[in-house]
């Protein structure tokens, strides 16, 4: 296959006189390669945000926990003391911290409004946990909490940080199952191309066969001009790409849900396999075409 690709892009380039160079089929295969690789830009950087978001999410979850306090306003004074005690001698406890009546209300804001009356509310006291990395035994954890403070739980975040983790593992899988659909329509697209060319010139074909050129000769002269189409198609699609990509919000800026959707660092380089998977695509398409057609023409 990649002799063959060489022999495609590289033979003789008297063959592409066989070839019209303008015209419809030209202009199809460069829009075609170009908007598909600028649509696949972004579902690969769709597919690394997600990765990296599984990631992050997966890190940030898994080193943390809470202990939720709600016991009478009488009893929440010990029992936040007792929790303190009992997470300070707990192995794999890195640090515990009571999260203050500001934090939480910090907390509550987007959901109640800054003018929340924390103090009038029966709220929950909050310690955060900072794990170790060898972890914590949190069955253990929870038997002495109920023995020691009976109003504390434990929420090791177990529940939230899966799900979080699946969704974005499936959304880097529907950006990867996105790029091959896209791969696939290229294809389609390039090989009708190829199909209306050589429909086209089958006056210009017979002629060929008569003066001894093979059906082999012939296809590569196609595969040849059809190849370098989709890849000069696919560079100006990639660049496009990135050129959006990299004008989409940071981290840090107020995007949305487009903030933190693109490549950071050596991820750049993703892309710029794109137009050499574009020309790989048109040489297969294009190449089982032209052979399928050619048996077709007497």
């Amino acid at each position: 296959m990649p002799a063959r690709f060489d022999a495609a892009l590289g033979g003789d380039p008297r063959t592409d006189r066989i070839v019209p160079p303008s015209g419809f089929t030209a202009r199809l295969t460069l829009l075609t390669a170009a908007s598909m690789t600028f649509l696949a830009v972004f579902a690969l950087a769709l597919s690394v945000a997600a990765g990296r978001m599984a990631e992050r999410w997966d890190a940030a979850l898994a080193q943390t926990a809470t202990v939720r306090i709600s016991a009478p306003q009488a009893q929440m004074d010990t029992q936040t003391r007792a929790v303190l005690e009992v997470l300070r001698t707990t192995p794999g406890v890195g640090a515990a911290r009571q999260i203050p009546d500001d934090e939480q209300r910090a907390l509550l804001e987007p959901w109640f409004g800054p003018d929340l009356p924390l103090e009038s509310l029966p709220l929950p006291r909050l310690v955060e946990i900072t794990e170790t990395g060898a972890g914590l035994d949190a069955e253990s954890l929870r038997l002495r909490l109920a023995a020691e403070a009976p109003g504390a739980v434990l929420d090791d975040h177990t529940r939230w940080r899966q799900p979080l983790v699946r969704a974005a593992s499936h959304l880097r899988l529907l950006g990867w199952l996105s790029i091959v659909l896209i791969g696939a329509t290229m294809a389609a697209m390039i090989a009708l191309a190829s199909h209306a060319a050589l429909s086209a010139n089958a006056r210009v074909i017979e002629v060929l066969r008569l003066v001894g050129a093979r059906d082999t000769f012939i296809a590569r002269a196609f595969v040849r001009r059809f190849t370098r189409r989709a890849v000069a198609g696919a560079a100006l699609g990639t660049a496009a790409g990135m050129l959006a990509v990299a004008l989409l919000p940071g981290d840090g800026e107020a995007g949305g849900v487009l903030a933190g959707l693109g490549f950071r660092g050596v991820d750049w380089l993703l892309p710029l396999a794109l137009p050499l998977v574009a020309g790989g695509v048109a040489f297969v398409a294009t190449r089982a075409t032209a052979m399928r057609v050619l048996r077709g023409i007497s």
